[in-house]
């Protein structure tokens, strides 16, 4: 696995800051481009994800470690973004919610866990499964996707190592292939970026096809905070034409961007 191979700096510990922030840079840059060969990969599991939510199908995500709280991560980001319900896009971590900040031993271990815990959400075979897995061996994710796709669901992957056992047991793998790490195996470096790179192109790309954005603008996101507010009446502002005070009126009355849109223009 080129996610373990000994990086290509070493005697870090006689670096000096400026140093080590340099050599991290120089080698985060790869980043990008490992994604960019992905693109065609990724592409198809956009369009795969898209079909299914289209026909009232959910994606969920199964990982471990770093790799799991990315998926959480991204999953608890849709509905905020998008306006979507939190049940639309799900993110499952071996060792559950615990291992969302410590590290539970020997969850990622087990085959099972990871349809049991999908089982727990009532999934069917409208959904889709995602497995993220840096390393592309983790038997928590193997297991998940292997008995999704037993019971006829759509299964998708992203993993930082070539011809993995992940990438095999998916219908969609993506491989992102970053190679060696800064610090030898810290897969939370450059495949962390990768994969939260591919998990933001994953979503984004597939709320905007299911018509989550107009123009460029979040039209369908809630308006939690004050910076939210103010971003949906500079919305109005620019869409409509209008001043603050008449965005803001339109805003609380209709309660978002969207139906604000939608009532001015008499729709």
């Amino acid at each position: 696995m080129t996610t373990e191979s000994p990086s290509e700096f070493n005697h870090l510990e006689n670096f000096s800051t400026p140093e080590l922030l340099a050599a991290m840079n120089q080698v985060d840059q790869t980043v990008p481009r490992a994604v960019a060969k992905a693109l065609p990969q990724l592409e198809a599991l956009v369009e795969a994800t898209v079909a299914r939510l289209r026909a009232g199908g959910r994606l969920f995500y199964i990982g471990a470690g770093t790799s799991g709280r990315l998926g959480i991560l991204d999953a608890s980001e849709c509905p905020p973004t998008f306006g979507v319900p939190h049940s639309l896009v799900v993110g499952l971590i071996a060792g559950g919610d615990t291992a969302i900040r410590k590290a539970v031993e020997n969850a990622e271990d087990d085959a099972q866990q990871a349809w049991r815990d999908l089982s727990a959400h009532n999934i069917t075979n409208k959904d889709i499964v995602v497995g993220i897995a840096a390393s592309g061996r983790t038997p928590y994710v193997i297991g998940g996707l292997e008995q999704a796709r037993q019971h006829g669901l759509a299964t998708g992957c992203i993993v930082c190592n070539a011809n993995s056992a992940v990438a095999a047991a998916a219908e969609f793998p993506v491989e992102v292939v970053t190679g060696p790490e800064f610090v030898t195996g810290s897969t939370r470096l450059k495949a962390g970026t990768a994969q939260k790179l591919a998990l933001n192109m994953l979503t984004t790309a597939t709320f905007i096809r299911l018509g989550r954005v107009q123009g460029n603008k979040m039209i369908d996101m809630q308006l939690s905070n004050a910076k939210l507010v103010d971003r949906g009446e500079r919305m109005l502002m620019e869409e409509l034409r209008i001043e603050q005070p008449k965005a803001a009126e339109l805003l609380e009355l209709h309660g978002s961007v969207r139906a604000a849109l939608a009532a001015y223009n008499g729709h």
